[in-house]
């Protein structure tokens, strides 16, 4: 079964300095139909203005994955961690206990353009923990790269839920595959061009669940950018 979730169909809310897209019911936005797809609960297409961010805040007990599309981003927390996020670079955050953290616009003059994603962790009260890592384009280009995963395989940043993200950038008429296991369950999210998923398109900010079936194809219709997350099927 292959469910699509169209980029219009979010919910959208506009502060000035913030343009953001949420995939799943967020803040002021609730639609019990789109709660979120196992435990990914949270994704986040935001834009933000040059100077412009999240103050400090506090989190518990989720995974915060940063996918950067254009600019950088600036984050600090109360463990102490402070780093620069850039695309081709995923930050993964365990707020586990609870931790206070800024994610702000490292430009003055230059717009921010991210993916905020959240993943529930399989258990409550871990301590907080912080990656960043880099994944050159040379290893998503044409092919799924592990992102993160709970085993931190292949240099991925590790994840505390038995879930595993990838990446990929296809070329026109590029295609890869993704093969589902037993109990699983997959989520695609187009970052940016269009592709085309088991002959369904999708254009950037599109989605889709595919459930039931041993293995997927995308195919890069323009130049595109996806992040597939392989999920147990809870």
């Amino acid at each position: 079964m292959l469910t699509l979730r169209k980029a219009a169909e979010r919910g959208h809310a506009v502060h000035g300095w913030l343009d953001s897209w949420h995939s799943f019911s967020f803040a002021d936005y609730y639609d019990p139909r789109h709660m979120g797809v196992s435990a990914l609960r949270v994704i986040n297409e935001d834009r933000i203005a040059p100077g412009a961010g999240f103050p400090m805040h506090s989190h518990r007990d989720m995974e915060i994955i940063t996918y950067v599309l254009d600019g950088a981003v600036e984050h600090r927390d109360s463990e102490g961690n402070h780093g620069v996020i850039r695309p081709g670079e995923v930050q993964r955050m365990s707020a586990g206990t609870g931790i206070r953290h800024s994610e702000m616009n490292h430009s003055d003059t230059e717009p921010l353009h991210l993916l905020q994603i959240w993943i529930l962790p399989a258990e409550e009260g871990i301590s907080p923990g912080y990656e960043q890592r880099q994944f050159p384009v040379e290893e998503r280009s044409g092919r799924l790269r592990l992102l993160a995963s709970p085993d931190a395989a292949q240099e991925s940043v590790r994840l505390h839920q038995d879930a595993r993200l990838y990446g990929t950038l296809l070329a026109a008429g590029e295609t890869v595959a993704h093969g589902i296991g037993d109990g699983r369950l997959v989520y695609v999210h187009v970052a940016r061009g269009s592709l085309e998923l088991d002959g369904e398109r999708l254009n950037a900010g599109d989605a889709a669940t595919v459930e039931g079936r041993a293995q997927l194809e995308l195919t890069g219709v323009d130049e595109a950018e996806a992040l597939l997350f392989d999920l147990p099927a809870l």
